[in-house]
């Protein structure tokens, strides 16, 4: 809800987990128009999303994943990752597959959009699909049944225990929000490390409007508690445009390319030296 204050306009929206309305940083209205100039909410990194702990109940975790994996397809979530992937496999022979790294990987639904992709373009694609959860990397394989090329493993996405440049394409999907910056910035540095062609974060990005549709869809489109808690958590947990950037540089990373994408996306796009 808006409320005017003298020439502030303040953003009173109900919390992820209550419905109490939380405070927002105000938002200046803009010189010479009529249209806020929207803010940032402050970051909420400490919250804990509820698909990070383990005791999940079998039947409303795989809920939940399905709410994310339609959220996925109908809202970007793969799209952003396939709108950067062809520049980077371009630098690859077509003589051989091309071998890609998921971390954090979800459900499996992006790696499978991926094998879609890959099918209607003619390349061959050998993935390595990891997560640190048992649970969510077994609702991955059963996304990728059949599909060919696939290995699965545990992995720590902060501390992957491969050798450097192990792998073409190193991906990270609508997950580094769910690292501190600390650790977002293991993360990173890892992504840098394993690619020998480059690597592609895709992630939401913070912002009061974003915070808005995730609440709304929340309430509208389920009524799953992992998802009605996490969806509208996971963009005040979200990082900026510019605070990636600052990640990025903290990881030693200096060339990688952030860009914006609709419906509050973003991404870093990493390419190898010399590549």
């Amino acid at each position: 809800m808006l409320a005017r204050e003298g020439r502030r306009i303040v953003w009173n929206l109900p919390d992820f987990a209550t419905g109490v309305p939380v405070a927002a940083q105000p938002v200046q209205q803009r010189a010479g128009s009529g249209w806020p100039s929207l803010r940032p909410f402050a970051h909420r990194i400490e919250a804990e999303e509820l698909l990070d702990r383990v005791d999940h109940e079998p039947r409303e975790l795989a809920a939940n994943l399905r709410d994310i994996r339609l959220v996925n397809r109908l809202a970007g979530g793969s799209a952003t990752t396939l709108r950067h992937l062809p520049g980077l496999i371009s630098a690859i022979p077509t003589s051989r597959p091309v071998e890609i790294l998921d971390l954090a990987t979800g459900s499996g639904d992006i790696p499978l959009a991926l094998l879609v992709w890959a099918r209607r373009h003619a390349r061959q694609l050998r993935l390595t699909v990891t997560d640190t959860s048992t649970a969510i990397l077994d609702t991955a394989r059963q996304t990728l049944a059949g599909a060919a090329d696939v290995a699965f493993a545990l992995y720590d996405a902060r501390a992957v225990p491969l050798p450097d440049r192990a792998f073409d394409i190193v991906l990270c999907s609508l997950a580094l929000h769910h690292f501190s910056p600390p650790d977002a910035t293991l993360v990173l540095r890892e992504m840098d490390r394993l690619a020998r062609v480059g690597f592609i974060v895709n992630d939401i990005r913070r912002s009061p409007m974003g915070y808005i549709a995730a609440w709304t869809t929340s309430r509208i489109a389920t009524t799953n508690r992992l998802t009605r808690h996490d969806m509208p958590l996971s963009v005040l947990r979200a990082y900026t445009p510019a605070e990636l950037r600052g990640l990025l540089a903290d990881a030693g990373i200096t060339t990688a390319i952030v860009t914006t994408h609709p419906l509050f996306r973003m991404a870093a796009v990493g390419r190898t030296p010399g590549v």
